[in-house]
């Protein structure tokens, strides 16, 4: 039962070690030299021009989470597409309630005014 994975024990130690051996390949071989500006913050086209650690306003968080929960919905319609034909009506229905969800939840989060940023 064991040897069943060895192909894939395999590749994982090959996979580490070429991963590994570019990196250290990389540090001894690469060029070094260190400035002042290469070794500046730098974020967003400009310098960072506050404390790393100061506040986010949380709509920002609202609305990344919100990007990934309707961002996601793809990932469900994507399978779905494949096997259209197969599922048949009761596949239509389906994805049509979960898409109305969704629809749902948006136009929750819309009308709270979450999409907003004064």
């Amino acid at each position: 039962m064991l040897a069943e994975y060895l192909p894939t024990l395999l590749f994982l130690i090959v996979a580490a070690g070429i991963g590994v051996a570019l990196i250290v390949i990389g540090n001894v071989l690469g060029p070094k030299r260190p400035t002042a500006e290469k070794l500046s913050p730098y974020e967003c086209g400009f310098p960072a021009f506050e404390d790393s650690r100061m506040r986010f306003d949380v709509r920002y968080y609202l609305i990344a989470i919100l990007f990934i929960v309707f961002d996601l919905e793809i990932a469900f319609v994507f399978p779905w597409a494949l096997v259209f034909r197969t599922l048949g009506p009761f596949g239509l229905v389906e994805m049509g309630v979960f898409l109305a969800l969704l629809v749902i939840g948006f136009a929750y989060v819309w009308k709270k005014g979450a999409l907003e940023w004064e």
